[in-house]
């Protein structure tokens, strides 16, 4: 018995002398479950539709009015025709656009890229019209609805480019954090900066490898979509693979990164691992962003697949030109920037 509790009280010992241990047993399944609670959700919110109003009528403009009033739903102003709604839709300045014609009859248009949030987003509105109380019930009688950019509502056009997106993070900072703590585990990085080659220079050379195999696995990635799973590249390829390099190098920065924190290849394996959670439920991939609290939207932000995704299905699905993805190629380069910036700074402090 005196063995035994020696040896459990050692365990603690060794469980409250490692702070990563103590953050994967205690502050992970609080994380967890937090974005579980928030994030797992069915329910459409903050919506941003448009009208296009050809009928000009007073029940016309009360089915404006309801769609306003919707907890669901907030209105941007409103468009001159059918087109100009497909370009919002297009842009990404609508989610939804309901055009009512000189007829009585009313098209409910949405963005099919993301197939699943757009059918959640076409019944939500259906359902609104229907409600909607009058006169202007000779309108709801003939609503139909149909899906852009999507028309089949196959679930790969949303999956593929936030399946990319997620591999590429994965593997790019994986395999770069553990290959640099393996220097330090063997004792060679501090033979490596002894020699007459800047640090700098020691980290790029091995870095580019890596890039090199990344961009292997994005051509693969690319054929399997294509050929195997049927998804259309509508959009610019060259403008796709632009974006998808500079993902893989904010990625394979991101494991620099890691790797200047921690010491063993074991850590760097699990602090890469999780970023498995933050990928997957704040980057747009499974879940609408729409339906998470403020500071969890706020908090989005700092992620790199969010906006990866964005101008991947934009570019990919959508075949958007290229200056309504520049801002995602802005946000994206800017964190490469910053991480590199830090992870080498911090590179060379620890084995300085």
């Amino acid at each position: 018995m005196k063995q035994f509790i020696s040896f459990t009280r050692k365990e603690f010992l060794h469980i409250f002398r490692d702070s990563r241990t103590l953050l994967i047993l205690l502050v992970m399944p609080a994380v967890l479950i937090t974005l579980f609670g928030y994030v797992v959700t069915t329910e459409v919110r903050g919506a941003i539709a448009t009208i296009c109003d050809e009928a000009m009528t007073q029940d016309s403009r009360r089915i404006a009015e309801t769609i306003d009033a919707s907890r669901y739903f907030s209105l941007t102003p409103p468009c001159g025709s059918i087109h100009e709604a497909e370009t919002k839709l297009r842009s990404g300045q609508a989610d939804v656009a309901v055009c009512i014609n000189r007829d009585g009859e009313i098209l409910i248009l949405c963005d099919g890229s993301e197939p699943n949030q757009a059918q959640m987003r076409g019944a939500y509105m259906m359902q609104i019209l229907q409600g909607v109380s009058g006169n202007a019930s000779i309108y709801t009688s003939a609503v139909q609805s149909r899906s852009l950019f999507n028309p089949q509502q196959r679930s790969e056009y949303n999956f593929v480019p936030g399946v990319i997106g997620l591999i590429v993070l994965l593997i790019c900072a994986m395999m770069t954090s553990i290959a640099i703590v393996s220097e330090k585990e063997n004792g060679t990085m501090e033979l490596l900066l002894a020699s007459p080659l800047s640090p700098l220079t020691i980290i790029s050379a091995k870095l580019i490898p890596y890039f090199f195999f990344s961009s292997i696995n994005l051509i693969s990635i690319l054929l399997l979509s294509h050929y195997l799973l049927g998804v259309p590249f509508v959009g610019s390829l060259t403008a796709f693979v632009m974006v998808t390099l500079l993902y893989i190098i904010v990625s394979l920065a991101l494991g620099l990164l890691i790797s200047t924190a921690v010491r063993t290849q074991m850590a760097a394996l699990l602090l890469s691992l999780l970023l498995i959670v933050p990928t997957m439920y704040l980057s747009n991939f499974v879940f609408p962003l729409d339906s998470l609290p403020l500071p969890m939207q706020v908090a989005s932000n700092i992620v790199p697949a969010k906006w990866y995704m964005d101008a991947a299905r934009r570019i990919l699905i959508q075949g958007v030109e290229v200056q309504y993805v520049v801002k995602d190629f802005v946000i994206l380069a800017f964190m490469a920037v910053v991480l590199m910036g830090i992870s080498v700074k911090l590179f060379k402090k620890r084995l300085s």
